[in-house]
């Protein structure tokens, strides 16, 4: 049986919701934020999102199925490939004339014991890499950008 591991990271964004909801499920856009990264998909429940994340040559594709839809607050996937299994969800939060955007990952650890020990090398640059992905985001749509 595979253990689970969530990671989460948020940002205070000089935009309303609805903004800032357009621009994170800009799939076609993400790789302007999101480090290395390309995306392409649809929207709504059902739709599928492909994410391809590497350098170069190295790098995995994952897949995802829409599971939770609710503009302009919440999105969910289901990470569907070989590489990453769990639940992704992106949150856009009211903060007075601003808003907030939280991204968590609960993700599916494969090997048991190997894979739990493998997370704790990994997790410090999976935050740092989500970490910094919001920070240019929130540059992003801080610019006028979408």
């Amino acid at each position: 049986m595979a253990s689970r591991a969530d990671i989460t990271s948020r940002i205070a964004l000089p935009v309303p919701p609805g903004q800032a909801w357009q621009a994170v499920v800009d799939w076609a856009r993400q790789g302007q934020w999101m480090l290395g990264t390309r995306v392409h998909g649809g929207h709504g429940v059902g739709a599928e999102v492909v994410a391809r994340t590497g350098i170069g040559p190295v790098g995995f594709t994952d897949t995802m199925v829409i599971t939770e839809w609710d503009p302009p607050r919440r999105c969910v996937v289901e990470h569907t490939g070989r590489v990453i299994r769990g639940t992704g969800v992106f949150e856009v939060a009211p903060a007075g004339p601003a808003s907030e955007l939280r991204w968590t990952e609960q993700l599916e650890l494969p090997l048991g014991a190997a894979g739990q020990w493998g997370w704790r090398l990994v997790r410090p640059l999976a935050q740092l890499g989500i970490d910094a992905s919001l920070r240019r985001f929130a540059r992003l749509v801080a610019a006028g950008g979408r």
